[in-house]
C-alpha cells in the first residue's frame, strides 16, 4: 500500500518540472500505471499502519481510476491557459487524491478525520478557481461552510471517543457503552458530517451549485468519489460506536428515502444539464444512506455495489455533458438538441449511459438497487411505495434528459467539432470497468 502512496505523491514533482510538450501525455500515462497497480489492492492484505478491507479497497480503486480520467477529460479546456495554471490544476488533482486514499487507507478514527477534511482544501481551490462562471465563489463558501459546519461535533465526537478509550479508536474495535444520551449525542455528531457529505435531502444545497461551478475534472471528483467518503464515514462509525435501537435511524431513513422522491422530482423541472445531474446523484446517496442506516448483510452490500456503481455512471454523464457544453457553449438542454444527426457515436453513449443510471440489468446499478429494495421491503413493506415511485420518477428523468439533448431538429447553426478518440477513450474507460465488475460482483460487495 506505501508503494502507491509513494507514486502518487512522485507525481506532484514530476507534474512541476516536466516539459511543457509532454506534460500531459506523461501524467495520463503514469497515473494509469499507478491505476492498474491499485487493482491488485481488491483483494486487500492487512498491513500495520495502513488498512484496507473489503469497503475501503474498492472504494480506492475507482479513486485511483478516476484520477487518469480527469487529466483525460480536462485536457481540451485547459489547452488554452497558461502553462502554470494548468501545472497548478495538475498538482491539486493529485493532492485531492493522495487525501482521498489516505482517508480510505486510514487504520484509526483521527487519522481519517484529518484526511477527510483535507480533501476540502483541493476542492475548493479547484472550483474557485477553474469554475464556470462568477457564481463560483458563492459555490465554494457553500461548500466550505456545510462541510465545516457539520465536521466540528465530529471533531469533538472523535475526541471524546479518544479520551474514553485512551488511545486513537481503531476500526473494528467497538467502544463501551455510555449512557444513552451520550450515545446519542455521539450517533448525532458523527453521522452529521457524513449525511452532509453524502449529502442528505436538507443538507445537499452546495451539491448542486458546487457541481454547476466547477470545471468537469471538479465535478467528476465530486460525484465519484467525494459522496462516497461520506458512505464510507458512516459504515466505519456503525462498526465503532455503541449499537442503538432503530429508533434513532427511523426518522433518517424516512428522510433518505423522502428526500430521494424530492430529488427526483426536482430533476423533472431542471433546464440545466450539470444541475440535473447533481440531482440525481442526490437522489441516489439518499438510498445508499437509507440502506446503510438498516445495517443488515443485503443492505450493506447493496450500499457498497451501489456507490461504486454511481460513482462510475455518474462521472461518465458528466463527461458526456461536458463534450456537448465544450461544441455548443451553453448546458440548457433545449438548446442542445437534435445531436443524433450530428454525432451519432455520442448518442450512443448517451443512451448506454442513461440506461445504466436508470439501473438496467444486468449493471452493476441494478445489482445495488435489487439489493437495497429487499432489504428495506423486508424492514418495513411500505417502503417499497416510496421506493417504486423513485425508481418510476428515475426513468423519466433519464428518458426526458436523453430525448432533449439528443433527438428534434438541432437549434444552434454553428459548426460542430466531430468527436475525438480521447472522448470515446474517456467514455469507454467509464463502461468497461462497470461491465466487468457486473460480471463479478462480490469484488465490490
Amino acid at each position: 500500500m506505501l508503494k502507491i502512496i509513494y507514486t502518487t505523491t512522485m507525481l506532484i514533482p514530476m507534474i512541476l518540472l516536466l516539459k511543457p510538450k509532454t506534460l500531459y501525455t506523461t501524467t495520463t500515462s503514469y497515473s494509469f500505471m499507478i491505476a492498474l497497480m491499485s487493482l491488485s489492492l481488491l483483494e486487500p492484505n492487512l498491513n500495520m499502519n495502513l488498512y484496507l478491507d473489503h469497503t475501503s479497497a474498492p472504494l480506492l480503486t475507482l479513486s485511483y481510476w478516476l484520477l487518469p480520467m480527469t487529466i483525460l477529460a480536462n485536457q481540451h479546456s485547459m489547452a488554452k491557459e497558461p502553462m502554470q495554471r494548468q501545472r497548478t490544476f495538475l498538482t491539486m488533482l493529485t493532492l485531492l487524491q493522495l487525501f482521498i486514499s489516505l482517508t480510505f487507507m486510514a487504520n484509526n478514527l483521527t487519522l481519517m478525520y484529518i484526511m477527510f477534511e483535507a480533501t476540502l482544501i483541493p476542492t475548493l481551490i479547484i472550483i474557485t478557481r477553474w469554475g464556470q462562471q462568477t457564481e463560483r465563489l458563492t459555490a465554494g463558501t457553500y461548500f466550505m461552510l456545510y462541510t465545516l459546519t457539520t465536521s466540528m461535533p465530529l471533531l469533538t465526537a472523535i475526541l471524546f471517543i479518544n479520551n474514553t478509550t485512551n488511545t486513537p479508536t481503531f476500526f473494528m474495535q467497538l467502544m463501551q457503552s455510555a449512557n444513552p444520551k451520550t450515545e446519542l449525542m455521539l450517533w448525532i455528531a458523527c453521522l452529521g458530517a457524513f449525511l452532509a457529505k453524502m449529502p442528505i435531502y436538507g443538507l445537499h444545497l452546495w451539491l448542486p451549485k458546487a457541481h454547476v461551478e466547477a470545471p468537469i475534472a471538479g465535478s467528476m471528483i465530486l460525484a465519484a468519489i467525494l459522496l462516497k467518503l461520506g458512505g464510507y464515514g458512516m459504515i466505519r462509525m456503525t462498526q465503532i460506536l455503541p449499537t442503538m435501537k432503530t429508533d434513532l435511524f427511523l426518522p433518517l431513513i424516512i428522510l433518505a428515502l423522502w428526500g430521494a422522491t424530492l430529488a427526483n422530482l426536482t430533476c423533472l423541472q431542471q433546464t440545466d444539464l450539470k444541475s440535473l445531474i447533481a440531482y440525481s446523484s442526490i437522489s441516489h446517496m439518499g438510498l445508499v444512506i437509507a440502506a446503510i442506516m438498516i445495517q443488515t448483510q443485503w443492505s450493506l452490500s447493496g450500499a457498497m455495489s451501489l456507490m461504486i456503481a454511481h460513482g462510475f455512471t455518474s462521472s461518465a454523464l458528466f463527461c458526456l455533458a461536458n463534450t456537448t457544453y465544450e461544441r455548443t457553449k451553453t448546458r440548457i438542454m433545449i438548446l442542445t438538441r437534435g445531436f443524433h444527426n450530428i454525432l451519432p457515436m455520442l448518442t450512443t453513449w448517451w443512451l448506454l449511459i442513461n440506461l445504466m443510471n436508470i439501473a438496467t440489468p444486468p449493471s452493476m446499478n441494478f445489482t445495488g438497487e435489487l439489493l437495497i429494495a429487499s432489504s428495506l421491503f423486508n424492514w418495513c413493506p411500505t417502503t417499497i411505495i416510496m421506493f417504486g415511485l423513485s425508481m418510476l420518477i428515475t426513468a423519466s428523468y433519464s428518458l426526458h434528459m436523453f430525448l432533449s439533448t439528443q433527438t428534434g431538429t438541432p437549434l444552434l447553426n454553428t459548426t460542430t467539432q466531430p468527436t475525438h478518440s480521447r472522448e470515446h477513450l474517456l467514455m469507454t474507460l467509464h463502461t468497461i470497468p462497470l461491465i466487468l465488475i457486473s460480471l463479478k460482483p462480490e469484488l465490490v460487495m
